[in-house]
């Protein structure tokens, strides 16, 4: 018995080691690339070990189109400027959704959240990968500005098979630059963001059409992040 609480012990402890090396890991690269460009993130490294090939340039803030920010902002976050990271409201909402269908099929993520996710964890729903979103999205809005963020969210966010980023978008898509994108461009390729595979070859879908029109129709609300 003795034995057996000892192997407890020494597990719980290796458990709690990996755990703070690993934020010690994810401190160290967030100051990295609070000024460096981002050109790696999970969904990109497991991409590229699932045998896939990965597009992505890095765009600084002024190098992408106020259109493609607005857009961003008024479809995924729209309180994005004034919250520290989590919406409260939207998660409330999530969390009742989730009650209601006995399943995570909702998360009220902000843009911060989404961010954390896509640099360093996975698609894979559960509360443990919640609560460490969390953690992370913490550290996120402690050592970055709001303007990184949304640059960084925008450059590893997934646009289609192996297209990451909204450079890589914009040249795929339409041929031209990020900073050239217009409002109907920026509109589509956000409202791609839900379902990026799919709507790579369906350019034509209705709900993604619908979700364009409305994106464009809202983006005059969209309060961009000031610069500090």
């Amino acid at each position: 018995m003795a034995s057996f609480s000892k192997f407890i012990k020494r597990l719980l402890l290796a458990l709690i080691m990996i755990v703070v090396a690993f934020h010690v890991l994810v401190a160290g690269l967030l100051l990295i690339w609070k000024t460096q460009p981002i050109n790696n993130s999970m969904f990109m490294l497991t991409h590229r070990l699932t045998g896939g090939t990965v597009t992505q340039t890095w765009a600084d803030y002024d190098a992408i189109a106020k259109s493609a920010k607005q857009a961003a902002i008024v479809s995924e976050d729209s309180t994005f400027s004034q919250h520290n990271g989590f919406d409260f409201k939207g998660i409330e909402a999530a969390r009742k959704k989730n009650e209601e269908t006995g399943k995570m099929s909702a998360g009220g993520s902000t843009i911060t959240q989404q961010l954390a996710k896509n640099l360093f964890l996975t698609s894979h729903r559960s509360y443990v990968r919640k609560g460490e979103e969390a953690v992370i999205t913490l550290m996120l809005e402690t050592f970055w500005d709001k303007q990184r963020i949304l640059t960084a969210y925008l450059n590893v966010a997934e646009f289609g098979n192996g297209i990451y980023g909204i450079e890589a978008a914009a040249q795929h898509y339409f041929n031209k630059s990020a900073a050239k994108l217009n409002r109907d461009e920026s509109a589509l390729l956000i409202a791609m963001l839900t379902n990026p595979k799919y709507y790579q070859d369906n350019q034509g879908d209705r709900r993604l059409r619908n979700k364009q029109r409305i994106i464009k129709k809202r983006m005059k609300n969209a309060v961009l992040p000031q610069s500090d």
